[in-house]
């Protein structure tokens, strides 16, 4: 048996296109991170509750779920190339209209673009990285993640100083936009070329060739399992969309207002979650090649559980940036693992299952917020934020779905 194509032995194209899916990831993060510090500036400019505030920004994740369906229909239509690099472009503007909106429902209208538009662009960017992987012969689409982690820490820091900084938003946001969207186009051009179908094998280079959907895999899963499973990964998905929801809605506002730190420091509760989510995703490939995709995100679960869980039990400012970092490290592969295991999951077509699972876990983006935001006004958004060590049991209770083979194992019975 030949060994799997390393990053030095993959062809030119694969190693290209690694490095373009990457810079997709990396703009997909920094973009909406550069909003997110300048939350608790929004809510009081415009005088909005908690309630209605959560509200608005639940409007995101109604798009994602209105619109994002489509996603698999584009990407075979214009490939996940274009989708990808398109819903980019659309993203960057929905923000932009988001910093910019004079009233609340302008902003929930932003939201709403931003959010369709980061979903497509969610599940084209994360298809097209599945592909990539297939060619290396191994796993590495944590490592997309944590690219995506690292261009929102980066976009973090960026809107944590321009609001420290008091830098108008839209001049921020329209600097923003501009940077990443030209980022994508510069790159698009080292993306593999044809349509989603072809096989781990073929040549990259020669992809363009309108290829046959492959075999169906001789496992049969009944359809009631089969959806069951599928359910399963969208409630492990969804329990980390609701860890991440924490650090980017909320954290800001709780540090801010609830603890009294600076705008600066609030920022921190955001990049503490994502920089430890780069770091765990970063060593997630590893981890999940050497213990399985069932171990360590059952091990994720409990640190969710048990590092949020002890800075909302014992509230201050160090304590819950800390706590918050735990989260992001937790959670650090849930949201890759669902994806490629919907991807491989037989008896659906090539991206259904990813598009499932892409578009359902938006529902925890979408019920978080405002059900937050409600509990916070009826008590206090400490208790509200309770939400992140649940999700740390969900995953725990669920993660038994997700496959213990080691990257051995995978090599030697690849998936499909």
């Amino acid at each position: 048996m030949s060994a799997a194509p390393t990053l030095t032995t993959a062809p030119l194209a694969a190693r290209r296109a690694r490095l373009a899916v990457g810079v997709l990831f990396f703009t997909n993060g920094a973009l909406f991170a550069n909003l997110l510090p300048r939350y608790p500036g929004i809510k009081a400019d415009l005088g909005l509750s908690n309630a209605a505030f959560g509200t608005a920004v639940a409007a995101f994740p109604l798009g994602a779920l209105i619109v994002g369906l489509s996603a698999g229909f584009l990407i075979r239509r214009f490939r996940s190339s274009r989708v990808a690099v398109t819903g980019t472009l659309m993203t960057g503007f929905g923000i932009l209209l988001a910093g910019i909106a004079p009233n609340w429902a302008v902003l929930a209208a932003a939201f709403f673009l931003a959010g369709a538009m980061d979903a497509i662009t969610d599940v084209a960017q994360n298809s097209h990285g599945l592909r990539v992987q297939r060619l290396f012969g191994r796993s590495i689409i944590n490592s997309f993640h944590a690219v995506w982690s690292l261009g929102a820490v980066l976009g973090g820091i960026m809107g944590a100083a321009a609001a420290e900084l008091e830098i108008p938003l839209p001049l921020h946001l329209l600097v923003s936009a501009v940077a990443f969207g030209t980022a994508a186009c510069a790159f698009a051009r080292f993306l593999l070329r044809g349509p989603e179908t072809e096989s781990a094998t073929e040549d990259p280079t020669t992809a363009d060739n309108g290829a046959k959907n492959p075999p169906p895999t001789s496992r049969s899963v009944g359809i009631v399992a089969r959806y069951g499973v599928l359910l399963a990964l969208v409630i492990i998905a969804s329990g980390g969309a609701i860890v991440e929801d924490a650090g980017s809605s909320w954290s800001a506002i709780y540090l801010s207002v609830d603890l009294g730190s600076s705008a600066f420091v609030a920022g921190l509760g955001f990049i503490s979650l994502q920089g430890m989510q780069f770091i765990g995703r970063l060593l997630g490939d590893g981890m999940v090649d050497r213990f399985g995709q069932r171990v360590v995100a059952q091990a994720g679960g409990i640190t969710v559980f048990v590092g949020m869980g002890a800075a909302l039990a014992f509230p201050s400012i160090p304590g819950t940036v800390i706590g918050l970092g735990l989260a992001g490290f937790g959670v650090a592969t849930l949201i890759p693992a669902a994806m490629h295991a919907a991807d491989e999951l037989p008896g659906f077509r090539p991206g259904a299952g990813l598009t499932i699972v892409g578009w359902l876990l938006r529902v925890g983006f979408l019920v978080s917020p405002p059900i937050v935001g409600l509990i916070a006004d009826a008590s206090s958004l400490r208790l509200g934020l309770l939400f992140v060590p649940a999700a740390g049991l969900l995953v725990l209770l669920f993660a038994r779905v997700l496959s213990n083979r080691t990257a051995s194992a995978l090599l030697s019975h690849p998936p499909r």
